[in-house]
């Protein structure tokens, strides 16, 4: 089974940073980033943090595993972290050599329920729990191991 790692990002700026995905004949949607668990990985956490070095040229804090969705084929983690400092021009993913994969680019976006509404969110659970968390007491770190937000 493949396994694939994202991040819940959020900035100190209290956005969170999402990918837009424009290709060729396919409407925008957006992702949050990571990609691929490689063999040489330690980890899943390890992964995550070197798919964010490579899509963003950042680094993160984890906070916590937040939701697991499982396909035929396929297991995501999405876990909740921060991170402080990216530059997009820097990023070294494979993707962005590859033409015919599109475009990708980075957005900030409120962690609101007009923010989270204003984009087309994939997979759709993920923008269904983040709407649910900005409804529950604690909102998302109500859904971790956390009780409180990182600092």
């Amino acid at each position: 089974m493949k396994e694939r790692v994202r991040a819940i990002l959020f900035t100190s700026n209290d956005t969170m940073l999402v990918m837009k995905r424009a290709r060729p004949g396919v409407a925008p949607y957006w992702v949050v980033p990571g990609g691929g668990v490689e063999p040489t990985d330690l980890d899943r956490e390890t992964a995550l943090k070197r798919e964010i070095k490579e899509e963003l040229a950042g680094e993160i804090n984890v906070i916590s595993l937040l939701h697991v969705l499982e396909a035929e084929n396929e297991r995501q983690y999405f876990y909740l972290a921060t991170i402080k400092n990216w530059s997009f021009e820097e990023r070294t993913g494979p993707e962005f050599a590859d033409d015919s994969r599109g475009e990708y680019l980075l957005e900030e976006i409120p962690f609101t329920r007009g923010g989270i509404a204003s984009i087309d969110l994939k997979p759709e659970a993920i923008g269904d729990l983040l709407r649910g968390a900005l409804s529950t007491t604690g909102g998302l770190y109500a859904q971790t191991d956390l009780r409180q937000p990182p600092e």
